[in-house]
């Protein structure tokens, strides 16, 4: 964990917004060295689209645990999570005493379309599909809330407390699922399995605008960019996240000078479910993913 404050503290000290400057002309600088790394795999055979699409059931998996007890107080079905690899139980979660009717609705149809997201991904994938690895929906939030400065040293963040914990917490996921299809996609050969990434993409993007514009009116300015401020630090040296605030002004959709969402490899996006690694004891995935890419 130690590892990761460092990281934050030094990613605070230098951030700039590469993205919104160089435009595309950086995006063969940004994460190169992850890209290499799952370039070659997928030259060599090793990434294919089971290996990629049970690694978005894996964060769906995630999602959708997430979400369905914060607005319904139950999880996926049993008949949802079963497959290949160890299936694991989900570690806390409950449902939200929301305040306003508005968000709690908004809750009911993410929840809805994670729980939709994973019976798809497992529908396509058949008997080769993971099953759910452990989910922490508990102390993962502590150690997140921790390292981002949200809370001291020795508080516990309880994301399921209020509707306002809640948002913010939906905020560490949603732009993560954005970014981690759109980096997948080059990897996938099916035509059909891509027009099926796209439109999950969609989804998501749609999702983590709503959870942006909704903190943005809330004023959770200094929150959400200490939470852009723990991605950053988490997947790597480049300065990839985009808070809600930027250069003074509403930043909902975070984008290039092309208006142009970037990516993130699947080894950038376990960095950030992990929150860093085995430190942080692998953060929401407290016995890594199931499937390949892990």
């Amino acid at each position: 964990m130690s590892d990761l404050l460092e990281k934050i503290r030094q990613s605070r000290a230098t951030r700039r917004r590469f993205m919104k400057q160089a435009g595309v002309a950086g995006l063969g600088v940004l994460g190169a060295t992850h890209l290499g790394e799952v370039d070659l795999l997928a030259q060599s055979g090793e990434l294919n689209d089971v290996k990629i699409l049970n690694f978005a059931l894996n964060l769906e998996y995630l999602e959708a645990e997430f979400y369905l007890r914060a607005a319904f107080g139950r999880g996926l079905s049993d008949s949802d999570v079963t497959g290949t690899g160890r299936l694991g139980p989900v570690i806390g979660g409950r449902q939200v005493p929301f305040a306003t009717e508005s968000i709690r609705e908004y809750a009911e149809e993410i929840a809805a379309d994670e729980e939709a997201h994973v019976r798809f991904l497992r529908a396509g994938l058949g008997n080769v599909a993971v099953a759910r690895p452990t989910i922490d929906l508990q102390d993962s939030f502590t150690k997140a809330a921790r390292a981002a400065g949200l809370i001291g040293p020795t508080e516990t963040f309880d994301p399921y407390a209020n509707e306002n914990n809640f948002l913010l917490a939906a905020y560490i996921f949603e732009d993560v699922g954005v970014t981690a299809y759109k980096g997948a996609a080059r990897f996938l050969s099916n035509k059909d399995f891509l027009e099926a990434a796209a439109g999950i993409l969609a989804v998501e993007a749609y999702h983590a605008s709503n959870i942006r514009t909704v903190l943005y009116a809330r004023g959770f300015f200094d929150a959400a960019q200490r939470i852009s401020d723990l991605r950053d630090a988490a997947d790597g040296p480049a300065d990839l996240d985009q808070g809600i605030v930027m250069n003074g002004k509403a930043n909902i959709v975070p984008a290039d000078a092309n208006g142009i969402a970037f990516s993130r490899t699947p080894t950038q996006v376990l960095s950030i479910v992990y929150l860093g690694g085995r430190s942080a004891g692998f953060g929401f995935f407290p016995n890594r993913l199931n499937g390949a890419i892990r």
